[in-house]
């Protein structure tokens, strides 16, 4: 049986005040408390707790027979916390049905798997203790910052543990091979692929509620037969879809969530089953291995980094805010950790984009020009922080060794840890032992 399996993405950045030259030094808070208090409330009202209530309905409805997973970032659950608590309510609901399977990612969507591997894996780390401490789950699927991948990142995906990874399913990657297999990784094949289907993703994205397309309307009994369609041999439909998609991008009147509804009803007819990512590797042998030896995304035509990386401004942005991660790791202060990570958030950099991959429509700012410069302004600021507490005077070689005694001790205490642990098993072991046996 061919099965289907939904992502739902759920990210919101701290988007940043307008920050002139003159405040660096004099103003340390960066956020537009307004503008992301606006945002995240007036999105769960219109798409996130819409959409949420339907997967729990559809859950119940089909009492498990549908599944899902999502992948939300540490800062949209920040904000989330903040401003609309009870969408996380709904979430953890949505975790207790064991229906919906909560993907691995970077904490604040960041490029630190293009820039910082260390950092890149703490950040990782620092997103999933967050989920399994809200969800009481762990992640066994890994979701990239917009689906990025590579082989270098898939080695170190697979040295955290994963089992399973999803990615863009680039026509230039596969060539005439179909998205709709498992795969593994050429670089680390224990490494499990997901690719996503980008035609049937954007049958429900971008043309949903467009009059002009020629299959328009989308009715689920239709898209169900597209899928069911498809050559008996292929495995799974992997779509991954925002979800501002649902009630933002496709408002309620359009029939979105009723659409949603009615998925399983004829999904069940033509044999298709809903999965979770983790049953589908559970389940399906890989047909194939897949090398990725340059970063592929799902943004923009050529499915590349381009978005983010793709000129001068954004490349001296990235490369001045992770010149100083090292020093900021090293620091105690809080408030400027926080600050680290909401600075790493992809979206600062694309809207510094230009050309093809701009998308003026999602930027706050009039150009990229504005977003580079306003962006800039507060990395300064941020930059005179850090330097107040390990200056530029500490080199390389007395920062290296200081990072270097921070590992050996953070080694020592987890193998302490794990001598603490056995002896009291084997404590609790021998005093079970020692209990007399009832007659």
């Amino acid at each position: 049986m061919k099965s289907i399996c939904f992502y739902f993405k759920i990210h919101q950045p701290f988007r940043l005040k307008r920050y002139r030259f003159f405040d660096i030094g004099n103003d340390h808070y960066y956020y537009d408390d307004f503008a992301n208090d606006e945002i995240i409330n007036r999105m769960a009202e219109i798409s996130y707790i819409p959409m949420a209530n339907t997967l729990l309905e559809m859950v119940n409805n089909y009492k498990g027979e549908f599944k899902c997973a999502v992948d939300i970032s540490g800062t949209a659950i920040e904000q989330l916390q903040l401003y609309v608590p009870e969408f996380i309510d709904t979430l953890k609901k949505l975790a207790d049905t064991k229906c919906v399977e909560f993907l691995s990612g970077t904490y604040a969507h960041s490029l630190a798997s293009l820039e910082d591997p260390e950092e890149f894996m703490r950040e990782v780390k620092m997103h999933d203790d967050m989920i399994h401490n809200l969800f009481g789950v762990r992640p066994k699927v890994f979701a990239n910052t917009e689906l990025i991948y590579d082989d270098d990142t898939a080695t170190l995906i697979s040295a955290m543990g994963y089992k399973a990874c999803l990615t863009e399913g680039a026509k230039h990657v596969l060539g005439w091979k179909s998205p709709n297999y498992v795969y593994t990784s050429a670089a680390a094949p224990q490494l499990k692929i997901l690719l996503t289907n980008s035609k049937l993703e954007r049958d429900i994205s971008r043309n949903f509620n467009n009059p002009e397309w020629a299959e328009y309307p989308l009715t689920a009994d239709k898209y169900m037969d597209w899928i069911a369609a498809l050559p008996e041999e292929e495995q799974v439909v992997n779509l991954y879809l925002s979800m501002d998609t649902f009630g933002g991008f496709n408002p309620a009147s359009s029939g979105i969530f009723d659409f949603m509804k009615a998925l399983p009803h004829f999904g069940k007819q033509r044999g298709l089953i809903f999965a979770t990512p983790s049953e589908v590797v559970k389940k399906l042998k890989p047909v194939g291995d897949i090398t990725v030896p340059f970063p592929i995304s799902d943004v923009g035509e050529s499915r590349d980094v381009s978005a983010w990386k793709g000129n001068d401004l954004q490349r001296e942005a990235l490369g001045k805010l992770y010149a100083v991660g090292e020093r900021v790791n090293l620091c105690s202060d809080r408030r400027l950790k926080l600050d680290w990570e909401y600075l790493q958030s992809s979206d600062h950099f694309y809207y510094m984009a230009t050309g093809n991959t701009a998308e003026a429509a999602f930027s706050p700012y009039d150009s990229p020009f504005s977003a580079f410069t306003n962006y800039m302004n507060v990395l300064a600021d941020f930059i005179v922080r850090v330097e107040e507490q390990f200056p530029e005077e500490i080199g390389n070689e007395e920062l290296n060794s200081l990072l270097l005694t921070i590992r050996n001790q953070a080694s020592e205490i987890n193998s302490l840890k794990k001598e603490v642990k056995t002896l009291r098993t084997n404590i609790s072991n021998a005093e079970t032992k020692a209990l007399p046996k009832k007659e």
